[in-house]
């Protein structure tokens, strides 16, 4: 079954381009849930997203060119306006009319976060709210890093609290002092929250002084988590790209450091991202368990817990088993 054919993974929103890259004027190929989209942005600034083919012959549109508020295909020249509908074939005579078959085929889109997203499905999912990243003046930085992992996996290890002192040691956490006390997971409408899970950082706030530091973590779609620690918010939004690699996208905002830069904050978000990933990359089964008993729990681990049963609860069956 193709990766598009799951309901559930089709009607889920993916980011498949930062807003900044996407400028008018070019087109940008990507890849989602298998599949070869062009996105490109139109005069009035709207972002459009097809599958990145031509009806006529299959070429790929990414390779074309952008005229007169148009795409050109590279190969024989159809040209699809901001609708879809191909307006112009140079090789028929001028006075037969285009067929109304002659169209791309069109992919949802939306705006928001500093993102471009698509969704596949006829019945989208409810985009989530986070204040944070809404409010007037927020200087909401993103970055996308590739992950050769399925994306359940790459979520469950972001709502992992116990693994900060050891992967991340030295930076959000101390191995020689790892104690995670107990906390609880409620079920909401819109999906998971743990409040107030406390930790020890060597430096949490960036004054240089360790300290216990304290989280919320969400979990807002099976491929969208969150946590908060204090006036700093940050959101994973992993993009299956195909059956085996992902992109993790990281979206922040941090209150309290307006002064950093999209350079700093990418680096840090490499760094992070990179530790991660060299374990959840080497993590077997690669499909993530579904049945408690395969694997060994603890009560520090009641987020990975919950995350795995609601996963159940959705029917969810991509990357899981």
């Amino acid at each position: 079954m193709k990766m598009i054919d799951d309901e559930n993974l089709a009607n889920e929103w993916h980011i498949v381009a930062s807003s900044k890259k996407l400028t008018q004027g070019m087109l940008l190929a990507v890849k989602v849930l298998g599949e070869s989209i062009v996105l490109w942005r139109c005069a009035d600034g709207k972002p459009i997203a097809w599958l990145d083919l031509c009806i006529h012959r299959g070429a790929k549109l990414s390779l074309g060119r952008i005229v007169n508020d148009c795409v050109e295909c590279p190969y024989h020249g159809w040209t699809y306006d901001s609708d879809g509908k191909c307006v112009k074939i140079p090789a028929q005579l001028p006075e037969r009319a285009i067929s109304s078959k002659a169209k791309t085929f069109p992919i949802r889109v939306k705006e928001f976060w500093g993102a471009v997203w698509v969704c596949f499905g006829v019945n989208p999912v409810t985009v989530p709210s986070v204040p944070e990243f809404e409010q007037t003046g927020a200087r909401v930085h993103l970055s996308s890093h590739p992950v050769h992992a399925k994306a359940p996996r790459i979520v469950e290890n972001y709502l992992d609290f116990s693994h900060l002192p050891f992967i991340h040691a030295g930076y959000l956490g101390d191995p020689e002092q790892p104690l995670i006390e107990d906390y609880k997971v409620d079920k909401v409408e819109d999906g998971l929250v743990a409040r107030d899970l406390k930790i020890y950082q060597p430096d949490p706030d960036g004054s240089g002084v360790g300290a216990v530091a304290s989280y919320d973590y969400f979990c807002y779609r099976p491929l969208i988590a969150s946590f908060t620690k204090m006036r700093m918010r940050s959101v994973l939004a992993v993009t299956p790209v195909d059956e085996d690699h992902s992109l993790a996208w990281l979206i922040g905002v941090n209150a309290d450091r307006k002064d950093i830069t999209e350079e700093e904050a990418e680096k840090w978000s490499a760094l992070i991202i990179g530790q991660d990933a060299a374990i959840v990359e080497s993590q077997r089964p690669e499909l993530l368990p579904l049945d408690l008993q395969e694997e060994l729990h603890f009560y520090f681990d009641r987020l990975a817990i919950a995350y795995r049963r609601w996963l159940r609860e959705l029917n969810w069956t991509y990357g899981v088993d």
